[in-house]
């Protein structure tokens, strides 16, 4: 499991750059977004594990599985056998200052390679157990709602170098965020 809460770690930091990269006057919408991952590791470890936590998930009785998954949920998150998805909810204050939320110990530089696209490169400090990440992707945006990228992730699994691909794409929900609380 190491490994892929190492990429779902990257998962959720790479959507940080969406509030730096957005120039002016295009703004983010606050309110709830989804952000989807598909990843693919140059091991197949990633997978491996992933593969094992949805046996574990299936072999569970469907109390300990709903309780499983309502946990989840409660975080907005969700795993499928075809990617992942996070739900963040945006402050109207962060998206009024295009700030999303960054995990402690990461930094990130991005730059405009044209009107809705943008170049960065982030590292993040190990944290809470997990090896340090490192990476670099494109992000492409399609206005104040929706965004798509690519990244390359690099970690460390077992003390062993290894590559993620990334895909990602991020949608605006919804207003209201229900349940789930905006990041810091």
């Amino acid at each position: 499991m190491n490994m892929f809460a190492t990429a779902m770690t990257a998962a959720v930091l790479l959507p940080g750059a969406l509030g730096l990269a957005h120039a002016q006057p295009q703004k983010i919408r606050p309110g709830l977004w989804e952000h989807s991952v598909v990843m693919k590791s140059q091991s197949g470890q990633m997978e491996a594990a992933m593969a094992q936590a949805q046996k574990s998930m299936a072999s569970m009785t469907p109390a300990q599985r709903e309780q499983m998954e309502q946990m989840l949920a409660q975080q907005g998150v969700t795993m499928g056998p075809n990617g992942n998805t996070v739900k963040v909810c945006i402050s109207a204050t962060q998206a009024d200052l295009d700030h999303l939320p960054v995990q402690e110990g990461c930094t990130q530089k991005v730059q405009r390679t044209g009107p809705n696209a943008v170049a960065m490169t982030f590292s993040c400090q190990g944290h809470q157990g997990q090896p340090p990440t490192s990476g670099e992707g494109t992000m492409t945006f399609r206005g104040p709602t929706a965004y798509a990228g690519n990244f390359k992730v690099k970690a460390t699994s077992n003390g062993k170098p290894e590559q993620i691909d990334m895909a990602q794409t991020g949608k605006w929900l919804s207003a209201d965020c229900g349940a789930i609380k905006p990041a810091r």
